[in-house]
């Protein structure tokens, strides 16, 4: 088999036949007269599935409209605008009312700690929901207004992000693990007045107080003229006991409650989330919306190191988030489904949340981490529950494959039917330890490929009709056309590599990047007239299969977080002792890529371990402990043209060590690349 990530292999993996029989689409014939149909008649196609959902009212005339060419006027994507709707109406009263489905677990929760769990049905989520609706319109909380969501993954998290979309505010989820400076940088970008949190949370053995670094956020929009109404706490890890009992008890590690946690508390904006419950009713009506009124913002990295704010509309979004869970996981009402991302990320608000909602699945929702207290602890999951779709990300499964087999073979697996992979390209290897050890080669393997933009997948398998390559994305999911351009823009037709582009617009993705419109049109049209542009590359085999193959700009996904090196860069050079910095990516045998930041410090600086201790520092507080760059290569200069730009590409090829540099006639100083190449760091 191929051995390099996106190496194309002949080996076809054909469906199972049992997941065939079963399957929404059974071959590979019915995909394609399914897909030509969305492509030929997208309103046809797409309206038979809107009448799936609850509508309040409908507007008759032109179901969608685009504009893609950003010469001949603004972008723009519409799909029913109307049409009024509402997403929690949809997701959680439909299912309660119409189908019945009220006491069908929802959710089943399964804690950092094994012996921590819990279920919630439909009904009790719905009560939940609008509870909590009534707790922000109590705090002042109106239609559009955005709150920001900074907590675990716990059940409050979905109760706070339906709440919202029942209210029509628009939610911003931020993900736990991101530093005060990112999470104030969100919260004044979609200037939100409440935002809710919890007091801490367990991560594995590392415990973290994210009411502390909410304060140091709300300094921070302070000192910046921006001023919280209210901070929503859930005690999640906090006693319920007086203090008094508190210092009687001894905390467990890694285990709920925590006796000795300090929740810094402002009483002028500072509530306690079961409090507000307690004092509000279970009433509460929807608030219908226009098909493409913002449902959420979500952040993501931008290459000027600016966060941009991806807007997400209803209608569409609804649609999308449905569709692609229903026919990509091949989901009947009888699964159990469970999707191992954290809501702070576009997977899971669209395959933990909306998604699985809207088709009333019931799944599994995981706060911990998959080596806590056990590196089998994933599997142990899937045989408590008997799950039968599983979703996961590449690093999770190349980081648990050096564990060893026995830690996967021990529990029982047998339930499971289909496995996916989500966040970046998955190389052959763990694809195939993924299919024969965790699957017992039972299973098919969906390897999608999307984006926070697109909203949900769009180059994906289907599991119950398409034969399967390890490492390959596959085809286009209904509606969506790709193609591939080369550097002057045009096609690429036939097998071939070049930029990853879309042709035409999907009901689920992005409609503008949240108050900065020209951000949206310069990041994603400008570079290719008349086509969206992911960013990434992609080659194209015989078959028509497409094989992603990562950035092509100065962005880089470690373990499924999208950062852009200038984001970093802006973290390192705040350090007192640095003059210069560049980041690059950096292959990674776990996390596919990682950072490799070159260096250089001003004259009387000396590069020890106490500035590479100081360096980390400064990018975990800034961004996030998941952006420290692994390697930090201390650099005397930088390769530059005579007109002083960074040669990146050059950079990337020392960082590798590969000595195949190609042309270097436009250097303003050929001897700094062979110093570089000297100073390499030893660790690598």
């Amino acid at each position: 088999m191929a051995s390099e990530r996106g190496n194309v292999t002949k080996e076809l993996y054909l469906p199972n036949k049992i997941i065939q029989e079963n399957a929404f689409v059974k071959s590979m014939d019915e995909y394609r007269k399914l897909y030509k149909r969305s492509i030929e008649s997208p309103e046809q196609f797409w309206k038979e599935i809107a009448d799936e959902f609850y509508w309040k009212s409908e507007k008759k005339g032109k179901f969608f409209s685009y504009n893609f060419d950003i010469s001949k006027g603004s972008v723009y994507v519409e799909w029913m605008k109307g049409s009024s709707t509402n997403m929690c109406y949809n997701v959680l009263d439909r299912n309660v009312i119409e189908k019945g489905f009220g006491d069908k677990v929802a959710y089943y929760w399964e804690g950092n700690d094994p012996d921590d769990h819990a279920t919630i049905t439909y009904k009790e989520l719905l009560r939940n929901v609008c509870k909590f609706s009534n707790v922000l319109k109590r705090k002042g909380v109106k239609k559009e207004d955005c709150v920001a969501i900074y907590l675990p993954m716990i059940m409050e998290v979905v109760v706070a992000m339906l709440a919202c979309s029942r209210i029509g505010a628009i939610h911003s989820v931020i993900f736990g693990g991101f530093s005060s400076q990112s999470l104030a940088q969100r919260i004044l970008d979609a200037k939100c007045s409440v935002l809710i949190t919890a007091d801490g949370v367990w991560r594995g053995t590392k415990l973290l107080n994210l009411k502390e670094t909410v304060d140091e956020a709300y300094k921070i929009c302070k000192e910046n003229g921006h001023h919280m109404k209210a901070s929503i706490v859930v005690k999640h890890l906090g006693p319920p006991e007086s203090k008094e009992d508190h210092l009687k008890k001894v905390t467990k590690e890694a285990k709920r409650p925590v006796y000795d946690l300090k929740t810094p508390w402002n009483p002028d904006i500072d509530c306690w989330w079961h409090e507000e419950m307690n004092s509000v009713n279970d009433n509460c009506e929807p608030e219908w919306v226009d098909a493409e009124n913002p449902l959420f913002v979500l952040y993501t990295s931008g290459s000027t190191g600016k966060p941009k704010g991806v807007i997400h509309t209803t209608g569409g979004y609804l649609l999308y988030a449905a569709t692609t869970f229903k026919y990509v996981f091949d989901y009947h009402s009888e699964d159990i489904y469970f999707c191992t991302a954290d809501v702070g990320w576009i997977t899971g608000h669209t395959y933990v949340v909306y998604g699985p909602l809207a088709q009333g699945a019931t799944s599994v929702m995981f706060e911990g981490l998959p080596f806590h207290p056990h590196p089998g602890r994933y599997w142990e999951i899937i045989d408590k529950y008997k799950v039968t779709k599983f979703y996961t990300a590449p690093t999770a499964i190349r980081a648990l494959m050096k564990y060893g087999d026995s830690h996967v073979t021990k529990y029982d697996r047998s339930s499971l039917k289909i496995m996916g992979s989500v966040g970046e390209p998955i190389n052959p290897e763990a694809w195939l330890w993924y299919h024969k050890i965790v699957g017992k080669e039972q299973c098919s393997i969906v390897d999608t490929f999307w984006q926070t933009e697109t909203g949900g997948h769009v180059i994906t398998p289907l599991p119950g009709c398409t034969p399967t390559k390890p490492g390959s994305a596959t085809l286009p999911f209904f509606g969506v056309v790709p193609a591939l351009l080369n550097d002057e823009g045009k096609e690429i037709h036939g097998s071939g590599e070049g930029y990853l582009v879309f042709k035409k617009p999907w009901p689920g993705m992005m409609r503008t990047v949240y108050k900065s419109h020209e951000r949206f049109e310069t990041t994603y049209f400008e570079k290719f007239i008349g086509y969206y542009c992911t960013g990434d590359g992609a080659r194209r085999d015989e078959d028509g299969y497409y094989w992603v193959t990562g950035r092509v700009d100065d962005m880089l996904n470690v373990s499924g977080h999208l950062l852009s090196t200038a984001q970093v860069e802006s973290a390192l050079i705040e350090h007192k002792a640095v003059s210069e910095t560049a980041v690059v990516s950096h292959p990674h045998p776990v996390k596919g890529e990682c950072l490799y930041a070159f260096i250089v410090l001003k004259e009387g600086y000396q590069f020890n371990s106490e500035v590479e201790i100081e360096l980390r520092a400064k990018v975990r507080n800034k961004i996030g402990p998941f952006a420290s760059p692994e390697f930090l290569h201390h650099a005397s200069g930088l390769p530059k043209t005579r007109s002083g730009k960074i040669m990146r590409r050059i950079l990337r090829k020392i960082a590798r060590n590969d000595h195949d540099l190609g042309d270097l006639s436009t250097l303003a100083d050929p001897q700094v690349v062979d110093e570089l190449y000297k100073t390499r760091p030893k660790n690598i």
